[in-house]
C-alpha cells in the first residue's frame, strides 16, 4: 500500500465517527418527532399517503419515495455516496434501537409534547450539519436539498422549507394524517438545519460531496478527499 492509498483510507476512517454520530442525532430526531404525538414529519405523511393509493406497506413506500428522491438529486447533481448508503441503513437500525431502549421519553402534556417536537427538529439540525461535513455523500431527501442548493441562489432554510411544505401538501392530498406537528416540522426544520450549518461554518455550496465512484478511486490513490 503507497503512501496516497494509506493517507485517503486514514482520511476515510478519520471521517467516519463524524457521519455515524449525525446519523445517529438524526434517528433520535426522527424517534422525538414521533413520540411528541403531534403528527409524523412531512415524509412520513407522504408515505402513508402513498400506502393508501397503491398496493404498498409503508416500507415500501418510504423506501420508493426514497430511490425517487435520490434519483431526482442525482440529476439536480448530488450523487449517491457512502453516506447516502450510510443513511438508509444507519437511521433505520438507529431508530430501532433507540426506540426498544426506550431512550427518548413520550411526554403526555401538551407543553412537553411541543418541547420534545422542537428538541427533535433541533437535533435534526444539528444531525445533518455533523453528517454532511464529511462530505461523503448526503441522504436521498438530504441529497434532493443539496442539489437544488447547488441550482438556485436560495438560502437553506428557504429550499429545505420549501421541499417539506411540498412534501406535506401531497402526503396530505393523498390522503396521509397532518397534526400540528407535521406542520411545525415543516416550516421549522430548513432553519434549524441552516442555524447549525452557519454555527459550524458548513458552506454547502463550497463543499464539494464525495460520491461513490470517486471514492473508490480516492481510496485507490488516485486522487485525493476534498478539503
Amino acid at each position: 500500500m503507497n503512501d496516497a492509498v494509506l493517507a485517503n483510507w486514514l482520511e476515510l476512517i478519520k471521517r467516519m465517527p463524524s457521519l455515524l454520530f449525525g446519523l445517529f442525532l438524526f434517528a433520535a430526531g426522527v424517534v422525538a418527532n414521533l413520540n411528541s404525538g403531534l403528527g409524523m414529519g412531512s415524509w412520513g405523511v407522504l408515505s402513508v399517503g402513498l400506502t393508501m393509493n397503491l398496493p404498498l406497506s409503508l416500507g415500501e413506500a418510504t423506501q420508493i419515495s426514497g430511490l425517487v428522491v435520490l434519483i431526482l438529486g442525482w440529476v439536480l447533481g448530488s450523487p449517491p455516496g457512502l453516506g447516502t448508503l450510510a443513511n438508509m441503513y444507519f437511521i433505520g437500525l438507529f431508530i430501532d434501537l433507540i426506540l426498544a431502549w426506550e431512550l427518548i421519553p413520550q411526554p403526555t402534556t401538551l407543553p412537553l409534547q411541543l418541547l420534545l417536537l422542537l428538541a427533535g427538529i433541533a437535533l435534526i439540525g444539528v444531525a445533518s450539519f455533523f453528517y454532511l461535513r464529511v462530505q461523503l455523500g448526503a441522504g436521498p431527501r438530504d441529497g434532493l436539498m443539496m442539489g437544488l442548493i447547488k441550482r438556485l441562489s436560495w438560502p437553506v432554510s428557504a429550499i429545505r422549507g420549501t421541499i417539506e411544505v411540498i412534501v406535506t401538501a401531497t402526503g396530505y392530498l393523498l390522503g396521509g394524517h397532518v397534526g400540528i406537528g407535521t406542520v411545525i416540522t415543516a416550516l421549522v426544520t430548513g432553519y434549524a438545519i441552516q442555524l447549525a450549518f452557519s454555527a459550524g461554518g458548513f458552506k454547502p455550496r463550497e463543499k464539494e460531496q464525495v460520491d461513490l465512484f470517486s471514492l473508490i478511486r480516492y481510496l485507490s490513490g488516485r486522487g485525493s478527499f476534498p478539503k
